[in-house]
């Protein structure tokens, strides 16, 4: 049903173990990268009922597996050190990778940004300062990516996002910075790793660098040459 949320069985996957799940080999300009989980069981069900399901009650789970991801890698790479001493938790913006305008279109929603919308709100609840920061937009069509292997996707996602203008210019004008800004990326599920290598060399070329990649789930690779996540 459209309006069903997540079991607690389904929930408890989703939270149950955020940790850095970079694909192998990693893609070059590939950020740091966490997951919640693997990309099967719930998670995949989880996932595919709200992103081509319209199961949008669904978003606040996935946004909470963000966020666990968010606020585990920021203690693994200390970014909080100092705050006992009142010095303030460094604020993060999260940026969705761009979907295709006309799978947003198909699906009614654009998925990966509601749940990075979510989730900066969720670690605003948490203490965290957060926001959703859309600095990237798709500067030209992609080929669907089902069964393409590594250098394939990359080749077919090489150009394909650019940072909206002015994205280095917010970040300044926040009278914060790209270096006070924790900058991290936000997708639903990695399998080889070019989308969000191609997000953050777009983010790259408009001054501002990705100090992460998070996303939901992770696919487990079977062999180097593959995929099977369809984007």
């Amino acid at each position: 049903m459209p309006g069903a949320a997540a079991c607690p069985s389904c929930t408890d996957e989703l939270l149950r173990q955020p940790a850095p799940r970079p694909p192998d080999p990693p893609p070059p300009g590939l950020p740091d990268c966490w997951s919640a989980t693997a990309y099967e069981g719930a998670a995949r069900r989880v996932i595919l009922a709200c992103k081509e399901r319209g199961r949008t009650a669904l978003v606040p789970v996935l946004a909470a597996s963000v966020s666990s991801c968010v606020t585990a890698w920021a203690a693994d790479r200390g970014l909080d050190r100092g705050f006992d001493r009142g010095l303030g938790r460094r604020p993060v913006w999260l940026v969705p990778v761009p979907s295709a305008r006309a799978a947003s279109r198909r699906r009614g929603h654009d998925p990966v940004r509601a749940v990075a919308r979510a989730a900066a709100r969720e670690l605003c609840r948490h203490g965290r300062p957060a926001a959703l920061a859309p600095l990237l937009r798709q500067s030209r069509r992609v080929a669907d990516q089902a069964g393409l292997g590594s250098a394939e996707r990359a080749a077919n996602l090489s150009g394909a996002f650019e940072a909206v203008p002015g994205a280095a210019a917010r970040l300044r004008l926040s009278g914060r910075g790209t270096r006070a800004v924790a900058v991290v990326l936000v997708d639903d599920v990695i399998t080889t790793g070019a989308t969000l290598a191609e997000a953050a060399r777009a983010l790259r070329a408009g001054g501002a660098e990705a100090w992460a990649a998070v996303t939901v789930a992770a696919t487990r690779r079977r062999h180097r040459s593959g995929g099977n996540h369809r984007r």
